[in-house]
């Protein structure tokens, strides 16, 4: 099976030299895959070939190239499942959940009913119950 051999990989990284066949889209600086533990059809990963661990250590070019990528993913996300909406997130560091630590885009296609209620999106990531009695966050 052919890899990519690219410079400023890790040794025992899943996410370093990646194999051919599992690339569903590239550029010059980052890929998509599709994600081994999907948490909905069509989850899918954009990765920089450089070994980095945060989001936050990325190039400027790798943060374009990443971006570039993501749109990529959903137009064809799109295409195939025709999701409802999107959640895009990148885990940094051990206590976000970050599991490998080679920086990775989630681009995760959501679908009505995938989840019990939809209110507030991303302020759900860390539990601390519901929204106050009268509070409304969105208007």
């Amino acid at each position: 099976m052919p890899v990519i051999a690219m410079p400023e990989t890790e040794p025992g990284c899943p996410f370093c030299n990646p194999p051919e066949k599992a690339i569903v889209f590239r550029n010059d600086l980052a890929y998509a895959m599709m994600d081994r533990y999907p948490v909905s059809r069509g989850h899918m990963l954009v990765i920089p070939f450089r070994h980095v661990p945060s989001f936050f250590d990325t190039t400027p070019e790798e943060r374009l190239a990443l971006l570039d990528l993501v749109l990529k993913v959903k137009a064809l996300v799109d295409e195939g499942h025709h999701p409802d909406g999107y959640n895009i997130g990148v885990n940094v560091g051990r206590f976000a959940g970050q599991a490998v630590m080679h920086v990775h885009v989630h681009v995760i296609p959501r679908y009505r009913g995938d989840a019990k209620g939809h209110h507030g999106g991303m302020r759900w990531v860390i539990p601390r119950g519901p929204p106050p009695v009268g509070k409304n966050w969105f208007g």
